[in-house]
């Protein structure tokens, strides 16, 4: 006896295991229940696609078995195979989230770092300028290359403390202002 059964099995092309279960029925009947099964689907929903069942006598199933079968087990491998990627691209999604949170938080931070470095700096050039001290207050001021952000407000500053530390006095000294 020569049978292809395996070669039909192989052309189906269908992703994961197939199980056939084989059991008599009452006359001269079976019933063939088919199931596919892909592991690698981490999708729980593919446990709720039923199994296939055929029922009929020998000649009826050697004669519409893969006929019968084809279509189906295409169709439940396709959607387990599209279910797998849907879930992969679901958890890259997750992961991206994820690190997109983390970065922004990153730069949040820095940016508050940042911040609380020039406020300190303003600051401290503020308490010198309340000492008289307008040459050492106008070193205090950040760079622009620094804070670009803040140009308008670093050159305001700095010319503000220039005028009064450069303005000639009465003498044509440097005028000073102690407190």
């Amino acid at each position: 006896m020569n049978t292809n059964f395996f070669n039909q099995i192989a052309q189906l092309e269908v992703t994961g295991d197939l199980h056939l279960t084989i059991a008599k029925g009452s006359e001269n009947n079976f019933i063939v229940s088919v199931i596919l099964q892909n592991d690698r689907c981490g999708d729980n929903a593919k446990n709720i696609i039923p199994p296939l069942n055929l029922r009929g006598t020998a000649e009826e199933l050697d004669n519409g078995f893969f006929e019968q079968i084809t279509t189906p087990l295409k169709s439940a491998s396709g959607l387990m195979v599209d279910m797998e990627a849907f879930m992969k691209q679901l958890e890259e999604a997750k992961k991206k989230s994820a690190m997109e949170k983390e970065k922004e938080e990153k730069q949040k931070k820095e940016q508050e770092t940042k911040d609380k470095k020039f406020k300190d700096a303003m600051a401290k050039a503020d308490e010198l300028e309340k000492e008289g001290k307008h040459r050492e207050a106008w070193m205090k001021i950040p760079d622009i290359a620094e804070f670009p952000e803040k140009t308008d407000e670093i050159r305001k500053r700095k010319a503000e403390l220039s005028d009064k530390f450069s303005a000639p006095s009465l003498f044509g000294a440097e005028q000073t202002q102690n407190v």
